[in-house]
């Protein structure tokens, strides 16, 4: 268990982007013979979660949120090298993208940040991005999900052919799908056949994780 003031020390790192600080924290956390994984899951997972929230609130830019992210990252490698073999857990594997005829990634992006900051291996395969290209990556990286994006309303129909072709290709069973984007609501992931539908980036990693695990 964590001490509360450590706790509160790795979530201010975070939330200030402030790697040095980070850096600190976690190799003396683990040089002191702690475990690895307490001060990633009761400090450093919990701040990434504040960032995300201060974020879609407003109270937090892009580029803070890009920062923190990768101090998040560099805190995980820390605590990933140190773990025994056996302790280390596969991450989940994300495919995403914004869907063909849409040239929009601002959103996409965050929650791309966000995925990695919470440990995933995610494959951003772009904008604009065929249906095909979406399955063949999926198949290649051997994806747990794939997400799909959106801005308009006139492209959301390339969502509904995802799920149609992994049907009509036998891998339906295979991946879990969540789509997100302006005009995406629940109701139309739950009609075309999607797994789950993300409102914002904070909340497409609280979904994927549920997807995954």
């Amino acid at each position: 268990m964590v001490d509360e003031q450590t706790i509160k020390e790795a979530i201010k790192a975070i939330v200030d982007h402030d790697e040095a600080k980070a850096v600190a924290i976690t190799k003396n956390w683990i040089d002191t013979g702690n475990d690895p994984m307490a001060i990633m899951t009761e400090g450093f997972i919990p701040g990434i979660g504040e960032v995300g929230d201060q974020f879609g609130r407003g109270l937090l830019f892009l580029p803070g949120l890009v920062q923190s992210a990768d101090v998040m990252k560099t805190v995980t490698d820390l605590v990933n090298e140190a773990l025994p073999e056996k302790q280390t857990e596969k991450p989940g594997v994300v495919v995403i993208g914004t869907v063909k005829g849409d040239i929009h990634d601002i959103g996409k992006g965050i929650v791309v940040a966000l995925l990695r900051a919470n440990g995933m291996i995610v494959h951003d395969i772009g904008r604009d991005a065929d249906t095909e290209k979406f399955i063949e990556e999926a198949v290649r990286v051997e994806a747990d999900v794939i997400g799909t994006s959106t801005l308009l309303t006139t492209t959301m129909g390339h969502q509904k052919d995802l799920e149609q072709k992994l049907k009509k290709e036998g891998l339906r069973d295979k991946f879990k799908t969540i789509v997100g984007g302006a005009p995406v609501t629940a109701r139309w992931a739950a009609k075309i056949g999607a797994d789950a539908y993300a409102e914002d980036a904070q909340d497409s990693v609280i979904k994927i994780k549920g997807l995954i695990g």
